[in-house]
């Protein structure tokens, strides 16, 4: 897994990573400015809405056209870096006009697909939206209720939402003034039979937000987790032309016969959802970047500041351990995410070939992308976690002196549901783990490298190799178990859904550990130690598994506990300089700058 070289032989190299080029990238910057990282005051939510839309347009006028983006993962990803840090909500909308309406649309619809509803999308003269999860089950874009059929008479398509529970929902229609396309995701039914879930590339609102017949809007009560339009959408016999199908190579033919190069609905819904690759390097690009931010906003918070208790008054925050280990380990989380996005930006992926993945039963995403599925999944669950200790530790004007970390919090939070589950993701893998289905467990090492010694780097990826061999056998056992016992595997499954789910994330935990290794190894000196505190709080964070599965002894916990502290006393005279190398723009790391009217 080589990580190659890093420009600059530096910390900021790294961040910034191998490309864009640096025009290109002051290109991107320009394109969110920082008059985008805030918002005036007493805008009602429309209003705010409305702005965050009008700043899309600009950036998306600003940058080249969504062709070459969507060709050049680490262009796209800067610029969705940039957006995310400077306004979660901007992001998400940026990454449905991006990826999810306009990637499906040039990746399914050929040199000409999409017609007029491309042309819009491309000129910014209409923003992107998705449809495709319903409100009324679980896992339905398996098989969405929401139909489309070929109307003979005109040549198009028929597309119906049969009742409120197949609405789609969330979607971002609800503006009542702004003009939305939208690529939906439906279940073609020709002949009598399904053949599979389908793209269609549908305007949802005209140029001046007006609700064309056969649609119909309905706004969701306002939100403040990630404030975007939120609408439920029914599709009650819209018709559109033949040019709105994306169809893939898929064709009705004159005589009314159907084909599909897929071969099968299952294979359709695979390739349907291919599109997914590019929104999960963009979402664990973001994690990244909104991780880096709450780090550098944690530690301008704690740097220089006073305490006051009795036991030690006068002395600095820092020199408490609590503290110094929240800001060292949320820098050293945000170094790791960050060797991981360049990882995912550079490695070619299933997006660019046909899908081949494994079997799944919960969803789709494993089938397109295994291993990039799963980095998605533990990527947005760890910044969440790290930015929810970032406010935590930032008092209470991390929670009410700017809405920044509240802000970032939410888009993390919302990221572990959006994009694909990630516990179905989890389960998905822990299944293909368990049939050992296009996957090999790490082979068993004689024993710890170094005696087990914490400080060794050697010593974290030896314990997440053989926890992740131990959970993977001792799952794959207890199923076998119940099936012989009789279960059928719904219960076979369903009583082990906390192992399958502490398996998957050992496989997570042991992939993103070895991309830390590669970075450790290729990238400048000054990484090596903040990436060895990530590897020791991954220890720590996971000694109840590694204790359970034996693979380390009693009392080992103290251990990295010492470790953690040697780790972070060599760490604290740089932490400026960690800091510094995200190049955040100053207004990240001013959180009281209401009291200076800036």
């Amino acid at each position: 897994m080589s990580m190659g070289t890093f420009p600059d032989g530096d910390l900021a190299g790294f961040v910034r990573g191998a490309s864009p080029g640096q025009k290109l990238r002051e290109r991107l910057d320009d394109a969110v400015p920082e008059e985008f990282f805030t918002y005036p005051g007493d805008l009602t939510a429309r209003d705010h809405q409305a702005l965050t839309y009008a700043r899309l347009r600009r950036a998306g006028r600003a940058v080249p056209p969504a062709s070459e983006l969507l060709d050049d993962p680490p262009a796209l990803c800067a610029l969705l870096e940039r957006a995310a840090i400077a306004d979660p909500a901007l992001f998400h909308v940026m990454l449905l006009h991006y990826t999810l309406a306009l990637g499906p649309i040039i990746r399914f619809g050929g040199a000409d697909g999409g017609g007029a509803a491309r042309r819009a999308l491309e000129s910014m003269d209409s923003f992107g939206t998705l449809l495709m999860t319903e409100v009324g089950r679980s896992n339905s874009h398996l098989s969405p209720r929401t139909v489309a059929r070929h109307d003979p008479a005109t040549g198009g398509f028929v597309l119906r939402t049969p009742d409120v529970r197949a609405a789609k929902f969330p979607t971002s229609t609800a503006h009542p003034a702004l003009p939305k396309t939208a690529c939906v995701y439906a279940t073609l039914v020709h002949g009598g039979k399904e053949r599979g879930v389908f793209v269609f590339a549908v305007p949802v609102r005209g140029p001046d937000g007006t609700v064309p017949p056969g649609v119909r809007v309905v706004p969701a009560p306002e939100t403040t987790g990630l404030q975007v339009d939120y609408a439920a959408v029914l599709l009650e016999d819209l018709h559109v032309p033949y040019e709105a199908w994306l169809s893939d190579g898929a064709r009705v033919e004159a005589d009314g016969s159907f084909h599909d190069p897929a071969g099968s609905p299952a294979a359709r819904l695979t390739r349907s959802m291919g599109i997914a690759p590019a929104v999960w390097r963009a979402v664990i690009s973001a994690s990244a970047a909104v991780t880096r931010a709450s780090a550098g906003m944690l530690l301008a918070h704690s740097a220089g500041r006073s305490t006051l208790g009795r036991l030690a008054p006068r002395r600095p925050l820092t020199d408490y351990r609590n503290q110094q280990e929240a800001v060292l380990g949320a820098l050293a989380t945000a170094y790791a995410l960050t060797a991981v996005a360049a990882h995912v930006k550079a490695r070619r992926t299933s997006a660019d070939a046909p899908a081949g993945g494994p079997a799944t039963a919960w969803a789709p995403w494993s089938a397109v992308d295994r291993d990039l599925a799963l980095l998605k999944a533990a990527c947005t669950a760890t910044a969440q976690e790290t930015v929810s200790m970032c406010r935590v530790h930032s008092g209470a004007p991390g929670f009410a002196a700017v809405e920044r970390l509240n802000a970032y919090r939410g888009l993390t939070h919302a990221y572990m549901n959006a994009g694909g589950d990630n516990e179905l993701i989890l389960y998905d893998t822990a299944r293909a783990m368990a049939d050992l289905d296009r996957y090999t467990p790490p082979e068993a090492e004689p024993g710890p490298p170094d005696g087990g010694d914490p400080d060794s780097p050697r010593v974290p990826l030896f314990l997440a190799r053989e926890a992740e061999r131990r959970m993977r056998d001792a799952l794959a056992a207890r199923v076998r178990a119940a099936g012989a016992a009789g279960a059928d595997p719904f219960t076979a499954w369903n009583d082990n859904l906390a192992l399958a789910a502490r398996t998957a994330t050992a496989c997570a935990d042991r992939v993103t550990l070895e991309i830390c290794d590669a970075a450790a190894q290729a990238g400048p000196a000054p990484l090596q130690p903040v990436l060895r505190l990530h590897a020791v709080n991954w220890m720590a964070r996971r000694a109840a598994g590694l204790l359970d599965q034996g693979v380390v002894p009693p009392g080992w916990l103290a251990e990295v506990d010492a470790a953690r502290r040697r780790a972070c006393d060599e760490l604290a005279p740089r932490a400026g300089e960690l800091a510094a190398a995200f190049e955040l723009p100053p207004v990240i790391t001013e959180p009281a700058a209401f009291l200076t009217g800036g």
